[in-house]
C-alpha cells in the first residue's frame, strides 16, 4: 500500500504520528478490498484562526479495480470540531464499510 498511498496536509505541518497513524488505516483498508490501486488522503485546517478547537477536514480518494470511493469527513458539510485523530478514523471507517457493501453487491449479481 506505500505505492498507492498519498498524504496531503493543508494549513497545518504534518506530524510523524498523524502520518503513521494514516499509513496504518490504510494498510487496514487492503484487508477489505484489497485491489486498491490508490489512495490520496487530504488532512485541512482551513480555519486556523478559530478560538474554540481546530477544526479539520479529512477526505479520501480511493481508487480500486472496479470503483472510486470518496469520503469527506466534514460534517453537515463543515469541518468539524472533532479530534483529528478521530476525524481519520471517522473517514477510514465509512470508507471500509463503502467498500465492503460495493463488493458484497458486485458478489451478489
Amino acid at each position: 500500500m506505500q505505492d498507492q498511498l498519498q498524504m496531503t496536509f493543508r494549513g497545518m505541518t504534518p506530524s510523524p504520528a498523524i502520518e503513521l497513524l494514516v499509513r496504518e488505516r490504510a494498510e487496514r483498508l487492503q484487508r477489505v478490498v484489497s485491489h486498491i490501486q490508490r489512495c490520496h488522503v487530504v488532512v485541512d485546517q482551513p480555519h486556523r484562526h478559530q478560538h474554540k478547537g481546530s477544526a479539520f477536514c479529512v477526505r479520501l480518494d480511493i481508487t480500486t479495480a472496479d470503483d472510486e470511493v470518496v469520503v469527506t469527513r466534514a460534517p453537515d458539510g463543515h469541518c468539524g470540531h472533532e479530534p483529528l485523530q478521530s476525524a481519520i478514523r471517522g473517514a477510514f471507517d465509512a470508507a471500509a464499510r463503502q467498500l465492503e457493501t460495493r463488493t458484497e453487491r458486485r458478489r451478489a449479481v
